[in-house]
């Protein structure tokens, strides 16, 4: 398994095949993410990767590892990413 792609290389790849500059390349992805973070309450779709949507957790009870004690971890909402099918299917 090969390491992840840095930043400046995702940037790279995008201007080679958009044929832009990097300096374009760079705010575009810049403006995406800026976007993603506005979008996220209702959630954001990106079309052909996938989707961030808000779920709310349920308040459970789990384990303090280093003592063993029980302990009560209260409800939050968080933020997923779901990949989408097309996404997928070409990974797996």
């Amino acid at each position: 398994m090969g390491k992840p792609m840095t930043k400046s290389q995702i940037i790279a790849a995008v201007a080679e095949k958009a044929e832009i500059s990097k300096a374009q390349a760079k705010t575009a992805l810049e403006a995406l993410a800026e976007l993603a973070y506005e979008g996220a309450t209702d959630g954001f779709t990106i079309p052909g990767i996938g989707k961030l949507v808000k779920v709310n957790r349920a308040a459970r009870s789990g384990r303090n590892p280093a003592t063993g004690k029980t302990i009560q971890i209260p409800a939050k909402t968080v933020l997923k990413f779901r990949i989408a099918k097309a996404a997928k299917d070409a990974v797996l």
